[in-house]
């Protein structure tokens, strides 16, 4: 395991492409979520707005780049014929797996807390001159704060989590391309559809059962009564998506040749 990990640690970081991607996560998170801390304003108490789930709505546009970097994990060695070389090295595939979500998980994580660190330092310093100030019930950004702290971790692990959601539906289409319509399919049209449905009760299954809807819950710190499903409990739902993907993957990549 502990080869295998090296390997698959020299392939991501020897990839000029997949560095991109990682500074791709950092730059849209903090970017998007810097646009709409300064396009939000709060100009009276009581004004319902959520400044934590505001400057982190950058999450949204950065597990873009994750997905895509998890898929490339996989669908660059299936499209040059790598994998058949990385199996003849590591016979053992749940090694390779493990070794793959382990590395993939490992450098999610670091540009995750990076990026959801910078997204609330910009929000400490921008939210007050948006009218999110104490007078209107909104003390500074803190991490000391146990919902802040709570939107800030679980948003580094949602972007973990996508990632190893993106990893499993490569290994089972093994094809980079078809791998990213079908997760960004998963994240964004789901909602799109809940939205759409007319009956109340199937729009909000719709929102418990999307991974991107329920996941982000975990970002909320005010009228946390009134979402579809609770924080930790929306964050399972992303957790149960990928559970599902890295099984199927892993079945298929013990059953099939490379």
């Amino acid at each position: 395991m502990r080869r295998a990990g090296h390997a698959e640690w020299t392939k991501l970081r020897t990839d000029a492409g997949n560095v991109r991607l990682l500074l791709g996560v950092l730059v849209l998170t903090v970017a998007v979520g810097a646009g709409v801390a300064l396009t939000s304003r709060c100009d009276a108490a009581g004004c319902g707005g959520d400044p934590v789930r505001l400057c982190l709505t950058g999450v949204m546009a950065g597990q873009v780049a994750v997905a895509v970097l998890a898929v490339l994990t996989v669908g660059n060695e299936y499209g040059t014929g790598m994998m058949r070389t990385t199996l003849t090295a590591v016979p053992r595939r749940p090694t390779v797996l493990c070794a793959k979500a382990a590395v993939l998980t490992a450098v999610t994580l670091v540009a995750s807390t990076v990026s959801v660190l910078g997204s609330l330092l910009v929000g400490r310093l921008v939210a007050p001159g948006r009218g999110f100030t104490p007078e209107h019930g909104y003390p500074a950004l803190s991490l000391t704060d146990g919902p802040t702290l709570r939107a800030a971790a679980g948003s580094v692990l949602y972007l973990a989590l996508i990632g190893l959601l993106s990893l499993g539906l490569a290994l089972v289409v093994r094809d980079s391309a078809t791998a990213i319509g079908i997760v960004l399919a998963l994240l964004f049209v789901l909602p799109v559809l809940a939205r759409v449905v007319a009956d109340p009760d199937w729009q909000r299954h719709l929102q418990q059962f999307a991974p991107m809807t329920a996941g982000l819950a975990v970002q909320a710190t005010v009228g946390t009564d009134r979402l579809p499903v609770g924080p930790w409990q929306g964050l399972g739902v992303p957790a149960l998506w990928a559970g599902a993907a890295l099984t199927a993957g892993g079945r298929l990549l013990r059953s099939r040749d490379a």
